[in-house]
């Protein structure tokens, strides 16, 4: 499989290139940045492998929730390439791409992930990770204050995320229930191919017309 990867959604700015195991990344931490790298970041890439966009088997994008502006912006790019290309698209959760990373870094199988939404409020998932070592959300993604997060169940969960800005909130709410935690953490390219080649292998793609962004803001704030 060659697969490209591509986040925006929070102020990292991120690509990477999947090519039958092999994992080319290009990464960024640019807050307004993100117009002006990530095409060229894309570019690099593909033109080291030596292949051009109609020579991948698809895209996967960071579609949120995260930064309204980040995520028009990899949808588009997105949505250009892939239309240009003719190839589907996997849209991916970037707080599942957090809890992915947080999985392949450390091990963890139970990742509360979350990102900073701004206005005092978080945006977060609680994941497992499945037998193929894809990390599985346990509920609906949602966006909340901090100290109104739900509480999942009386397991023990590692935090990773922008969202641990609010980690003296967080442990007041959950208690031991959050042991560790890895802040300063942004949602990475790199860390979305696992998740596209399983979305690829069980045909959840669609096509560049459909590529939209998540933004849970508005949808269910507590």
């Amino acid at each position: 499989m060659k697969i490209l990867a591509i986040d925006t959604s929070t102020e990292a700015c991120s690509c990477a290139l999947h090519i039958d195991g092999e994992i080319q990344t290009r990464s960024q931490l640019a807050p307004q940045k993100h117009t002006k790298l990530i095409l060229p970041m894309a570019d690099e890439l593909l033109a080291e492998a030596g292949i051009k966009p109609n020579q991948l088997n698809g895209l996967a994008v960071g579609i949120g929730p995260g930064s309204f502006t980040g995520l028009r912006i990899a949808c588009g790019v997105a949505q250009g390439i892939a239309f240009a290309a003719d190839i589907p698209v996997a849209p991916i959760s970037s707080l599942a791409t957090l809890a992915q990373a947080a999985y392949i870094e450390t091990g963890e199988k139970q990742v509360l992930a979350m990102i900073d939404a701004r206005m005092e409020e978080i945006y977060y998932g609680y994941y497992i990770v499945d037998k193929q070592g894809i990390m599985q959300c346990q509920i609906t993604e949602q966006v909340a204050k901090p100290n109104n997060i739900e509480l999942l169940t009386t397991e023990q969960w590692y935090g990773t995320g922008s969202g641990l800005i609010y980690a003296k909130i967080l442990k007041n709410k959950l208690g031991t229930l959050l042991q560790n935690y890895q802040t300063e953490k942004y949602p990475q390219a790199s860390a979305m191919i696992p998740l596209a080649l399983s979305a690829f292998q069980q045909g959840q793609v669609v096509n560049a017309e459909n590529v939209s962004p998540i933004y849970l803001r508005g949808m269910n704030i507590k």
